[in-house]
């Protein structure tokens, strides 16, 4: 069984300054539309995500809720253990969850969404691919034959600093 893997950062969020704490932040008009983009650019590969893996904080959350028209309405599921979390850690919480869906989306936060993209990427070649820092709104997504991280194949990449 093959199942696909969308590995984006949140979307465009309010300056630290202009919330009540980093928990906390929402995302700009930007960030809204730069989400929406995302949000067709998946829907037009034909993408339907039966599992979200979420992190838990509202600027994470607010990206969520702009890609579930499009993608359709997945089991969501959102620890606190995804809120900052490394790149170890989002592919722990990847392979407890490639037995329950076909496809998932893991929307976190930089360093570790984006460590996590380059990971897969290099292990596929897919290097030349990956934008440098893994930009807001990004979204990467990968196939792997029989679940196995270790032998990921690079679909597609939404970018919407090069859209």
């Amino acid at each position: 069984m093959t199942t696909t893997l969308i590995l984006m950062r949140h979307a465009k969020a309010v300056d630290r300054l202009e919330a009540e704490d980093d928990f906390q932040r929402g995302l700009t008009p930007r960030g809204r539309a730069d989400s929406a983009a995302a949000a067709d650019a998946l829907a037009d590969h034909g993408l339907r995500v039966d599992l979200a893996l979420v992190s838990p904080s509202w600027r994470t959350r607010q990206t969520y809720d702009q890609l579930v028209p499009q993608l359709g309405e997945p089991e969501l599921d959102d620890p606190m253990a995804l809120y900052h979390a490394s790149t170890d850690m989002l592919e722990r919480a990847t392979n407890n969850a490639i037995d329950r869906a076909g496809t998932i989306l893991l929307v976190g936060h930089n360093p570790g969404i984006g460590g996590f993209a380059h990971k897969l990427a290099q292990a596929c070649g897919a290097m030349r691919a990956m934008p440098l820092g893994y930009p807001t709104a990004t979204a990467a997504v990968f196939t792997l034959e029989e679940g196995d991280l270790a032998r990921p194949q690079f679909l597609t990449i939404f970018n919407p600093k090069a859209a």
